[in-house]
């Protein structure tokens, strides 16, 4: 496969689906301390949502999952939520803040971002685009990204005097971040098979893939280790990750090059969505947009 071709631009990310240990729990954290709400429950799953109905985040209990040790296997980093501009992240903060919740952050740059985990040691970003207007490529033609202080007081007095109502509803995932046991490996199988395009390398360990010039939907890491093992099962993490394509022929194009690669997948009966799994264990299902 030396020619490139390229996933739909208009593919993205669509929901994150997550393994916890307390149902209740973490309902509770999702919806008081992240601001989501509950779409949908049904036994040990709950379907989360920002615009009550689309979900967004789709939460399975097994009070036996483990949490496993930091950076010790390939499998979830973080999963990103976009809100819809830098009041909303504000709202967000002072949020994190009532609620006494450790907080990192960066401004990379394309956007403002803070981090944070769940009750299970999930990792959630939470963060707001600058413009893309503003955004800026280097010679090689990559974004340029940073990792600089937020301008938390910024975010503060933007925010001052609105009133927080939970994430808007415009709010969705806006990207999704792994450790990989090799970039190389997953370069090969996000870039040339599925068809997403680089967009940042970040230092020499860290790979940004996107669609549609967006600057990263996807980002892989070996902050893990080389090699680092797939997630177990019984583990708390990621079961799988969506990304959203516009029609039944964007989708037939990945197919075509799953094929090609001779790479394993399942189809579902109605060929709208495809099931498969990354090199290093991270479940993937492609779908069609909703909004088709």
């Amino acid at each position: 496969m030396s020619e490139h071709v390229s996933i739909h631009p208009a593919a993205r990310i669509g929901s994150v689906y997550l393994k916890v240990r307390n149902l209740d729990q973490s309902i509770a954290f999702y919806r008081e301390v992240i601001g989501l709400s509950v779409l949908k429950q049904n036994g040990n799953v709950a379907e989360l949502t920002a615009d009550g109905k689309t979900p967004l985040l789709i939460l399975e209990a097994n009070e036996q999952y483990r949490v496993m040790p930091e950076r010790s296997v390939s499998g979830l980093y973080h999963f990103a939520i976009l809100v819809p501009d830098r009041t909303a992240l504000g709202l967000a903060l002072r949020n994190l803040i009532k609620y006494q919740i450790p907080v990192g952050q960066g401004d990379h740059l394309v956007s403002e971002a803070l981090y944070l985990n769940d009750p299970d040691q999930n990792g959630i970003e939470i963060y707001a685009d600058r413009p893309r207007s503003t955004w800026q490529r280097n010679a090689s033609g990559e974004y340029i990204m940073s990792t600089d202080p937020v301008d938390v007081d910024g975010l503060l007095a933007v925010s001052e005097g609105a009133e927080w109502k939970g994430l808007p509803p415009e709010t969705r995932i806006g990207h999704v971040h792994f450790h990989v046991g090799d970039l190389r490996k997953a370069e090969q199988f996000y870039c040339q098979i599925l068809g997403f395009e680089i967009t940042a390398h970040y230092g020499g360990a860290a790979l940004f893939v996107a669609a549609g010039g967006y600057h990263h939907h996807i980002g892989l890491n070996t902050w893990a280790g080389a090699g680092a093992p797939p997630s177990p099962e019984d583990a708390v993490g990621l079961r799988y990750f969506t990304t959203a394509l516009p029609d039944l022929a964007a989708l037939q194009a990945v197919e075509s090059r799953l094929s090609d690669a001779k790479a394993a997948y399942e189809r579902d009966e109605r060929g709208r969505e495809i099931r498969l799994t990354d090199p290093f264990g991270i479940g993937i299902r492609l779908v069609i947009d909703q909004a088709e």
